[in-house]
């Protein structure tokens, strides 16, 4: 048996799988308010009560290690959290902690991670080698799987492909907006949700968020379509760049923003002009594990449920 654990802002969901990927049990909880070590408490006692459940089957028992997903991401330098919206995590020795709580070994990876892994493992890219997974939300973030497991890279910040600039800016997008990492035109500047509700506001003065931006688009509203359509080109361009360093066997979508049909039918075709191939067939997939995919994910962290 496998267990992984998604720690979020406001949910925390656990769920245990038998060897073959097969869902035993799952659970979810709000995610403990009372400061951290009442939130290692709560993660701790998720864990227990899912593997209870799970013993409940024939396939039970006790998982040899804990897979946990969550926001932000261990510093090489300092084994502490860094980054994280979960603001009590910063700073903690996150992994460690949870570890002596459970009394058995934990590996953590950032949700953008098990996204990409559970997308490989048991969804849309399942059987392909490497993979990139998108995450399109109110940030932009990003995971690579590669021959089962994630790439988390030397300094643990593989993947985080939307804190670089966004490529061939046009001079209207030059210094592009400021991010909150200290720098100005960043992809997650121009590709997240938040920053299509901007960029559709600094042309009509109207702030719509994308799905209603989507719906005058369809509608047939020029100046929401035009919206999309400098979206889709900035989210082309960035994507490319990612093709032409790691060439994934697949690209997975995943966020709000992946139910855009825009994206869905035609980011493919937009980026063929900006990769350095004389032919571009990767597959843009939608995710099929939805809000599941964290928490599969952070259960896959572990090969086989073992250390």
């Amino acid at each position: 048996m496998r267990i992984g654990v998604d720690l979020g802002g406001t949910k925390t969901e656990a769920v245990a799988l038998g060897r073959a990927g097969a869902e035993l049990a799952r659970l979810r909880i709000d995610t403990p308010s009372g400061g951290y070590d009442s939130l290692v408490r709560g993660i701790a006692e998720l864990v227990a009560a899912v593997e209870s459940q799970a013993g409940e089957s024939r396939a039970g028992g006790r998982a040899p290690a804990i897979g946990i997903g969550t926001p932000g991401s261990l510093s090489p330098a300092t084994g502490l959290m860094r980054n994280s919206n979960t603001v009590v995590l910063n700073g903690r020795a996150l992994d460690r902690d949870l570890a002596a709580a459970l009394g058995r070994p934990v590996r953590l990876q950032n949700d953008a991670n098990c996204f990409a892994l559970a997308e490989t493992m048991a969804g849309a890219a399942r059987g392909l080698d490497t993979v990139f997974g998108v995450i399109l939300g109110t940030g932009v973030g990003g995971g690579i799987v590669s021959g089962g497991r994630v790439l988390a890279g030397h300094n643990l910040i593989a993947g985080e492909w939307g804190h670089n600039p966004l490529p061939a800016a046009a001079p209207g997008e030059f210094p592009g907006p400021p991010c909150y990492c200290g720098r100005n035109g960043c992809i997650e500047t121009w590709c997240s949700g938040p920053a299509m509700t901007a960029d559709h506001a600094n042309a009509t003065g109207e702030a719509l968020d994308p799905p209603r931006i989507a719906a005058r688009a369809a509608a047939g509203d020029a100046a929401a379509q035009a919206t999309l359509e400098r979206h889709l080109d900035r989210l082309a361009r960035a994507l490319a760049g990612v093709v032409n360093l790691l060439d994934p066997n697949a690209i997975v979508l995943g966020g709000g923003l992946s139910n855009l049909d825009h994206l869905r039918d035609r980011l493919a075709e937009a980026m063929r002009p900006h990769v350095f191939s004389d032919v571009f067939t990767t597959p843009i997939l939608n995710n099929r594990l939805g809000d599941s995919a964290g928490v599969i994910g952070a259960a896959w962290l572990w090969p086989e449920g073992n250390p």
